[in-house]
């Protein structure tokens, strides 16, 4: 029995060795390479992951059959131009992951012989879109992913230096108007510390855009258009600031529902996001009733009380506050039809009062009004006969 599991274990160790060496005499041995299951099926597989790499050299003698690369927890903060190599021709790949290697800066010409990669995962990174060295110098890349031509998935969770997110909106909409994803399905932006954005139509150049995750961030809104995201089918927002619903994002969520052609409903997710238990809930409250929209839960979406206790927002009674927009609209009502009132009555005074001190008002305009009258006349005299002087 121990001689057979000596053998065993030797086997294993033999066919692990050529798995190893499989990629090639310039991987030293630090990466697998060959068929394995990946994502439930069987496929060509590069991978180096925590093999402390700081640079990205032995990604330019990738097998030319690779299908996957994984290239994960290595210490790479500058990804350099022709990542794979200049002259490889990777015609099978299709997934690269390069998550968790503290990237801070992606060359404009890192990526070529990606025409089939179809997904691209950079989670957890330290990426600075457009940022500032010492010397001033901007590196912006608008066109760092442009030669993904056929990407479906961009995978950016917790991607991007803490210090990025004012600007990030305005640094995504120039990647995705240069880089022209019109492919791509699903972009995942999770854990970026995003708390608005500032460039409203940051996502209106991914017209195949379906799944769109901006779950663990810090909005309070959605101050970014949706209605352009003609098949957007899901919007994550799950765990970030939410302590109520504004009437605008109601309505542009309900006006994307309703566009013509929509095959399915559209999903919202508002999980486990701040709400108040107070009246500023009943819009949500009502708009959940009524809407068309299907969000994600909604039975069981809670709010907070004194932001310790929670209750399900559906469970609410919200009588009390129905009444007291009734009430406050109704005095709304009442204070713009007196002010109307009181405006007519003022009006009513000063024409009273000018008719009845006409005599007086016109013996106080008379005199003005002649005096003016001949200062113009006097004027266009003089105008008249300047000429004269030069002739």
């Amino acid at each position: 029995m121990v001689k057979l599991y000596s053998i065993i274990i030797s086997a294993l160790a033999i066919a692990g060795a050529a798995y190893s060496e499989s990629c090639g005499e310039k991987f030293r041995g630090k990466c697998n390479c060959g068929l394995q299951v990946y994502n439930y099926q069987t496929r060509y597989v590069v991978n180096c992951t925590d093999q402390g790499f700081r640079d990205t050299t032995v990604l330019e003698y990738l097998p030319p059959q690779t299908e996957v690369i994984i290239f994960t927890g290595n210490y790479i903060e500058e990804l350099p131009w022709n990542v794979f190599g200049a002259i490889n021709d990777l015609v099978n790949l299709t997934i690269v992951d390069m998550s968790n290697n503290h990237i801070h800066e992606i060359r404009g010409k890192t990526y070529h012989h990606v025409p089939n990669v179809k997904r691209l995962i950079l989670n957890h990174n330290n990426l600075s879109i457009s940022r500032f060295d010492d010397d001033e110098y901007n590196h912006h890349h608008p066109r760092v992913f442009s030669n993904f031509i056929n990407l479906m998935e961009l995978h950016l969770t917790n991607a991007f230096s803490d210090n990025t997110s004012a600007e990030l909106s305005a640094d995504l909409h120039d990647i995705f108007v240069s880089s022209n994803l019109t492919k791509l399905v699903k972009l995942h932006l999770e854990q970026n510390e995003i708390s608005k954005f500032n460039d409203k139509r940051v996502f209106c150049d991914l017209p195949s855009l379906l799944d769109l995750h901006l779950g663990d961030n810090l909005l309070k809104e959605i101050n970014f258009n949706i209605t352009c995201l003609q098949k957007l089918r899901f919007l994550d927002l799950e765990r970030n600031k939410f302590e109520a619903l504004r009437p605008h994002d109601m309505n542009m969520m309900d006006t994307l529902q309703a566009q013509q052609g929509r095959s399915i409903n559209f999903l919202v997710d508002f999980t486990f996001n701040p709400f108040n238990c107070d009246c500023s809930i009943n819009p949500l409250y009502e708009w959940m009733h009524k809407t068309n929209v299907t969000v994600r839960n909604r039975d069981y979406l809670k709010c907070y009380r004194n932001k310790k206790h929670e209750e399900v927002i559906l469970s609410l009674n919200m009588k009390k506050c129905q009444k007291a927009r009734v009430a406050k609209q109704d005095h709304t009502v009442t204070l713009v039809f007196v002010l109307i009132c009181l405006s007519c009555i003022l009006v009513l005074l000063v024409g009273s009062l000018i008719y009845v001190s006409k005599d007086k008002l016109k013996t106080m305009i008379t005199p003005v009004v002649d005096h003016v009258s001949k200062k113009v006349q006097y004027t266009s005299i003089k105008n008249e006969e300047a000429p004269e002087q030069y002739v």
